[in-house]
């Protein structure tokens, strides 16, 4: 299904996934707002997708703010009438710390923006959706495969994508009714978008090594085929990682 006259917003839409990822909607005819904390990170976005004003919005945005999110979705509302995606891809990194070591800062840090900003963002995108005419659209959840099975000294990252599992599921059955579709992709190790090499993991033995990756454009395509999806089939969840990463049992 084309994305030609649908509304998309992406948050994190300055760097990274969200970059890719607001350029591969646009690259297959989506208009998308995109969202984030840095207003120029967000217009270099835009200068590299050569879309138009027409089609391409920044509206900057701290989803860790109530107010501010509610700004961005009234934005998109006014200027284009509607929304059908929302792609909840910003998020926070922390460095990774034994349990009792994890700092109160980076804890709140990470749960401020990876859970309370997702669901800010998907609460004001299920009320959009709930009262536009007609009703409807589907939100996608960036997740990570450690939403199922940790890795050492990773607390505060994991229960964050625990509690994104969370919300997905209940977005998923509280939108059923409003014609409202939820999913996940869970996204592996991912090359790194900025040219430099791919740090070492530790492993479930609590050794060291580098892992394998896969290129951003394997994300980018399966976020593609859940938002080309018609309104009655919804992707519940994706996993897409290289065919090598530890992650069963992660060994």
């Amino acid at each position: 299904m084309s994305g030609e006259g649908r509304i998309a917003v992406v948050t994190g839409g300055g760097s990274g996934i969200g970059r890719a990822s607001a350029l591969a909607l646009l690259g297959e005819g989506w208009t998308v707002a995109l969202a984030g904390r840095r207003a120029d990170a967000l217009e270099e976005t835009v200068a590299l997708s050569g879309a138009g004003s027409d089609r391409v919005i920044t509206v900057p945005t701290d989803i860790r703010e109530p107010a501010g999110v509610a700004a961005l979705f009234e934005t998109v509302r006014s200027r284009f009438g509607r929304l059908d995606l929302l792609f909840n891809n910003a998020g926070a990194a922390v460095p990774r710390r034994p349990v009792t070591e994890v700092e109160y800062a980076d804890w709140t840090r990470i749960m401020d923006t990876t859970v309370t900003g997702t669901f800010l963002c998907a609460q004001e995108a299920f009320r959009l959706m709930r009262d536009q005419s007609p009703q409807g659209g589907r939100i996608i959840n960036n997740g990570a495969p450690s939403a199922y099975a940790p890795r050492p000294n990773a607390i505060a990252y994991t229960t964050a994508k625990h509690a994104v599992l969370g919300l997905t599921r209940g977005l998923s059955l509280d939108g059923r009714p409003y014609n409202i579709s939820c999913g996940q992709i869970d996204v592996g190790n991912v090359t790194p978008m900025d040219g430099g090499p791919q740090p070492a993991a530790m492993q479930a033995d609590g050794s060291m090594a580098v892992e394998a990756t896969i290129p951003v454009a394997r994300f980018t395509e399966a976020l593609l085929l859940m938002a080309s999806m018609p309104a009655d089939t919804n992707v519940q969840f994706l996993t897409v990682m290289p065919t090598t990463m530890p992650f069963i049992g992660r060994g």
